[in-house]
């Protein structure tokens, strides 16, 4: 993997059920699967067409146990993990698990942010170019969009702005809901913005590109699934929807609706 510091570059999903939860994205966004081949772990990658951009992870019984629930986490790249874990701590953050060693791949850590939302960290050892995040979307099965709900908008800009240079580029005024706040990292990367008071949990929201986001509405109850919000119009044009899949995990998309014949 070849990108800097600071890009996306891998969407993990932690499910009860793997097979289940293949099958319901399989029909939802056209993933096709691989074996990891990791030894004493259930855990599949993600294709989307050609390209690998993250992977299922089984969740054990164990991994409950310890309080572990479905969701989606991101990875960001690091130069450096051990430099990476050192600043994060002292900025007030957490560190949930390692750094581990993947080989032929890296070294990760599960970590959270000083208001405690999880994400990991990946040094890459491979040399290959992730491309799990477009910018502006476009490439069905691709996240297109990250975004964060934080119930302390202006500490978690400074967090993520010293941890990975990331800028703030501009903000959309949402009323009441206060300010839209996009990020920037050579490309736009997401947004983040304070967590409204009906929304369960604060957190990072990864936006998968559907090319055609009602035929994505009419898939999610068919396959167990559920909308929660959606399909909504965004500034653009594009529309969005966030769901839960049949194994309990948050979803989130993005794509255009296409017209009527």
């Amino acid at each position: 993997m070849t990108n800097r510091q600071g890009e996306f570059v891998w969407y993990e999903l932690m499910t009860r059920d793997a097979d289940g939860a293949q099958a319901f994205y399989a029909a939802l966004l056209g993933w096709t699967y691989g074996d990891s081949e990791q030894p004493d772990i259930d855990y599949r990658t993600i294709r989307a067409g050609v390209e690998e951009i993250g992977g299922i992870l089984a969740l054990t019984p164990d991994m409950l146990a310890g309080g572990a629930q479905p969701s989606w986490l991101g990875y960001i790249a690091v130069d450096d993990i051990d430099a990476a874990l050192a600043s994060l701590r002292a900025q007030g953050g957490t560190v949930h698990m390692g750094p581990r060693d993947l080989p032929g791949t890296g070294r990760f850590a599960m970590v959270a942010d000083p208001q405690g939302i999880a994400f990991y960290l990946m040094q890459d050892q491979s040399g290959r170019t992730s491309q799990a995040y477009i910018c502006n979307g476009g490439r069905p099965g691709h996240c297109a969009w990250n975004e964060l709900t934080t119930t302390d908008q202006a500490a978690a800009m400074d967090f993520y702005t010293r941890q990975f240079g990331w800028v703030k580029d501009g903000e959309m005024d949402m009323g009441p809901m206060g300010a839209y706040e996009f990020l920037r990292h050579g490309e736009l990367i997401g947004a983040m913005m304070t967590k409204p008071d009906d929304m369960p949990h604060a957190g990072w929201a990864y936006y998968f590109y559907v090319s055609d986001i009602d035929a994505a509405a009419r898939t999610i109850p068919i396959r167990q699934g559920e909308i929660l919000f959606g399909p909504s119009e965004i500034p653009g044009g594009d529309y969005i929807i966030t769901g839960r899949d049949p194994q309990g995990a948050v979803f989130s998309l993005v794509g255009p609706r296409k017209p009527a014949a």
